[in-house]
């Protein structure tokens, strides 16, 4: 990545101009049997949409605190880079009842409710497939997004400086998030491009969010995130991590 990537989203920008075909993301469910690839080009593109869905539709600017109730997923990853496009905090877990705007997965819907701003659900069920009956009080993502446009501008210059990230109670700038994720890397086994890290982290503190997403980004590398990866034995786990070709694994 280059040096002067000083934020997520400068990263991802980066990672779409030397090679948008490799893969970046790879999730599995294992309770579901589920498995996604993302590229870095397909990746971005979903960045895209969501991006001017939160700037767009619920009106989302520099500073404004997206909570974002949601698990370890291959969508959530997505809203985190979103929130970085467009100068938000995003907000991991946090309090509904003083967000601009809350993002919740199914499990987290009579919370999110607390939020008296802009309320998106998101179903995480395969492919990105939406609500059967949409819950009351929510845009339906899977439902909003697809209509987005493909491109992403700003409205407003983001700041790396600018808070952009709370999770587990700490606060980071853009910027600390690019810079601790680079220095960070090696610790959890990424040591250039095409290293490839199985992680099974929670998304709740730094170590899971950088193992799942920031660090493999800031090196050129890929991430394979597992949801549910207690429910898959020690001989399967062995041959998901040969068949994903996995350098390092978190977990």
């Amino acid at each position: 990545m280059n040096a002067t990537d000083r934020t997520p989203a400068d990263l991802l920008r980066s990672a779409l101009a030397a090679d948008p075909g490799r893969p970046l993301v790879t999730f599995y469910d294992d309770a579901t049997g589920e498995r996604v690839e993302l590229s870095v080009a397909t990746f971005a593109n979903w960045v895209a949409k969501t991006s001017n869905l939160l700037q767009g539709d619920l009106a989302a600017g520099p500073g404004d605190r997206v909570a974002l109730l949601l698990p370890a997923h291959w969508q959530t990853a997505v809203w985190l880079l979103a929130c970085s496009s467009v100068g938000a905090i995003a907000d991991v877990g946090g309090d509904p009842a003083v967000a601009d705007v809350v993002v919740s997965g199914p499990d987290a819907l009579e919370a999110a409710r607390a939020c008296s701003g802009e309320r998106v659900a998101l179903a995480l069920r395969p492919l990105g497939g939406r609500f059967p009956q949409p819950p009351a009080g929510f845009a339906d993502y899977a439902v909003e997004v697809p209509s987005q446009g493909d491109r992403f501008v700003p409205f407003a210059p983001v700041d790396p400086d600018a808070p952009a990230l709370i999770v587990a109670g700490r606060e980071f700038s853009a910027a600390e998030v690019v810079e601790r994720a680079r220095a960070e890397a090696t610790g959890v086994g990424l040591t250039g491009p095409g290293s490839r890290l199985l992680s099974a982290l929670p998304y709740d503190t730094w170590e899971g969010l950088n193992a799942g997403l920031y660090a493999p980004l800031a090196t050129g590398g890929s991430v394979v995130l597992c949801r549910n990866l207690d429910q898959l034995g020690e001989e399967a786990l062995a041959k998901r991590i040969e068949s994903e070709r996995v350098s390092a694994t978190a977990r």
